[in-house]
């Protein structure tokens, strides 16, 4: 497998832009090699009318739609914003809810399935929003206060038996007696 292939395919998959340090980092390559790979990337994108461009911006990097799409985009992201949750999104929701804040890794173990795609849709819709931690270098989702005003309460603790579900095994104890019924 390329280089660039590898850097396109972490790029597209990640909610954040990334520095290339980092890219160098996760493809085990220098970080020059990243660059001129990248710079590939950049002119592959822009040549053959394709629907994906690279965004360089402080030497951080992100796969972003062409404006050319922006209409249809919008459009998409409107209709997938403004439906009703899937109930893996109400599960995944619920679990930010009563142990937030939790890390995509700890979020993904509870619900057994990567919950990437969840996630964006979430912060999308103004549902949950996201910290990154240094110390921890991860990133932590918690629900926002639009979601616990929306709910009509002045604090997350104030959701039904919050005390009791805000233990991870509790959870994932109710989410496969749930997924069991």
């Amino acid at each position: 497998m390329s280089l660039k292939s590898q850097l396109e395919s972490l790029l597209f998959v990640s909610l954040k832009p990334l520095a290339a340090k980092d890219l160098a980092g996760l493809t085990k390559t220098k970080a020059k090699e990243v660059e001129e790979a990248l710079a590939e990337l950049a002119q592959d994108c822009q040549a053959g009318g394709r629907g994906l461009t690279l965004v360089k911006n402080n030497n951080q990097y992100q796969l972003a739609t062409t404006g050319d799409n922006s209409g249809l985009i919008k459009e998409f992201l409107k209709d997938e914003t403004s439906g009703e949750l899937s109930q893996p999104s109400l599960e995944a929701l619920t679990i930010i809810a009563y142990r937030g804040p939790i890390a995509k890794l700890e979020l993904d173990r509870i619900r057994g399935v990567n919950c990437a795609l969840i996630i964006r849709n979430l912060l999308l819709r103004g549902l949950i929003e996201e910290r990154f931690e240094k110390s921890k270098n991860e990133y932590f989702y918690t629900v926002t206060h639009d979601f616990i005003r929306f709910l009509g309460l002045s604090k997350v603790s104030d959701l039904p038996d919050y005390e009791r579900l805000n233990q991870v095994e509790t959870i994932a104890a109710s989410l496969a007696d749930s997924q069991n019924e």
